[in-house]
């Protein structure tokens, strides 16, 4: 699997993504997020639907997984899998972090509707991204000369970065908020312990 996937980045004259297509597994994870956003009234609803996106993220970790352990790729397809890789972290940051906000009583049902909403929007433009990374690298762009491809692909890398950074800095932006919270009742520890280590300082 992992050698079907190596020769898919290193083979632009016949470029797929071979086995799982992770604009797909994106797609699959926003629109489970948006389910959040448009139905969750309750924590109860909340966490029922966002097991179905921690559901889909699962299925597709195992492809990220495997593209990590690829080596040696030429240039162009190193920068695509680096991009890939990017909107892939971006997932876990919010399955991971979501997760433990679910379970974190500084926040109410609202607010984590909220917050998913937030996830959703930073969601929606990196799947955008690596859609358009898809159409670069398969027949589609084919008719782009190697500096057109190459320009395109360092474009949506770098857009990809800024939306993983954004996700980052959201993430720590929402715990600050319930590390505040918890400070003003005197319990910061059950934050420390859900979310890191005390050398972790995320407000």
């Amino acid at each position: 699997m992992v050698i079907a996937v190596a020769i898919s980045f290193t083979s632009f004259a016949k470029a797929q993504f071979v086995v799982t297509d992770p604009a797909n597994l994106a797609s699959g994870i926003l629109n489970s997020a948006n389910e959040i956003v448009q139905t969750s009234s309750t924590v109860s609803n909340v966490v029922k639907n966002f097991n179905e996106v921690k559901k889909v993220y699962e299925q597709g970790k195992e492809y990220y997984d495997q593209l990590k352990a690829i080596n040696n790729l030429v240039k162009d397809a190193r920068k695509v899998q680096q991009t890939v890789l990017l909107v892939g972290d971006v997932s876990e940051m919010y399955v991971n972090n979501f997760g433990k906000m679910l379970n974190d009583p500084n926040f109410n049902a609202q607010e984590l509707t909220a917050i998913a909403n937030g996830y959703s929007a930073l969601l929606t433009e990196s799947t955008e991204l690596l859609k358009e990374l898809k159409q670069i690298i398969t027949s589609n762009g084919l008719s782009l000369n190697d500096k057109e491809r190459m320009d395109i692909i360092d474009r949506v890398y770098k857009e990809v970065k800024e939306y993983h950074n954004l996700v980052r800095y959201y993430t720590n932006k929402n715990i600050s908020v319930s590390y505040l919270r918890a400070k003003k009742q005197n319990n910061t520890q059950r934050v420390l312990n859900l979310y890191g280590t005390s050398n972790q300082k995320y407000w």
